[in-house]
């Protein structure tokens, strides 16, 4: 086990938790340019080019005030659900898997391991993203929205309920995450996070923190902890 998984995970492994969009599915650019649009409309100009950058990993309960802010007017009470259902409508035209999940999923399986998703986003934008990459099979009812819930992430508490609804302990568990919302909402959990995450990129200088560029280095962590745990 690597030294910094060690400082949160206390095993054994009965719970990997899988964000969703970034880690499963390929839709967070998109979601983040349809923000970006939503900011330029109001009056914040936001490029496509940094949509990722300014977004990523937030919920639109979060995007909402920093756009009223930067804009400086109210975008009121259907801003929201109107913004969501332009995810889903997006979603509906074609989304992509994240390279290797398949594999990895089957993988995981293959450990014993079971899996949930909890992401920000709804488990209608969520259902649609898995039935049209083939995820759908693998998450049946251990889906978690931390939109749906009314407390979206960096809280920890999506995190914690999939660990309730699993009847395991935090420290029992691994999240994999891309966003450092969600990798806070994880720590903050008392749950060791591996962070997908390219090269030129950096992680967070947090307890519990191990970084991954591919989803198969993911497999290699699992595969040494349910080694380390039996």
């Amino acid at each position: 086990m690597s030294t910094a998984l060690s400082q949160v995970f206390r095993g054994p492994l009965k719970l990997v938790i899988f964000d969703c969009d970034g880690v499963l599915v390929d839709s967070e650019e998109a979601c983040c340019r349809l923000c970006a649009q939503a900011a330029r409309d109001a009056g914040w100009d936001v490029p496509d080019h940094l949509a990722v950058q300014t977004f990523s990993g937030m919920s639109l309960a979060t995007i909402q005030p920093m756009i009223e802010q930067h804009a400086g007017k109210l975008l009121g009470p259907q801003w929201e659900p109107t913004m969501q259902q332009r995810f889903v409508a997006a979603m509906k035209e074609g989304v992509e898997p994240i390279m290797g999940v398949h594999a990895m999923l089957d993988a995981v399986q293959k450990l014993g391991v079971p899996v949930r998703v909890a992401s920000n986003s709804s488990c209608e934008e969520m259902d649609v993203k898995f039935a049209v990459t083939d995820l759908a099979p693998y998450f049946k009812g251990r889906i978690h929205s931390a939109r749906d819930m009314g407390i979206p992430k960096p809280r920890p508490d999506v995190y914690l309920k999939a660990a309730q609804a699993e009847g395991v302990l935090p420290c029992e568990c691994v999240v994999l995450e891309d966003s450092d919302p969600g990798a806070q909402a994880a720590v903050s959990a008392g749950m060791a996070c591996v962070m997908l995450r390219p090269p030129e990129k950096s992680i967070p200088d947090w307890k519990g923190l191990e970084r991954i560029e591919k989803l198969s280095d993911f497999l290699d962590i699992l595969s040494k902890l349910v080694k380390d745990s039996s």
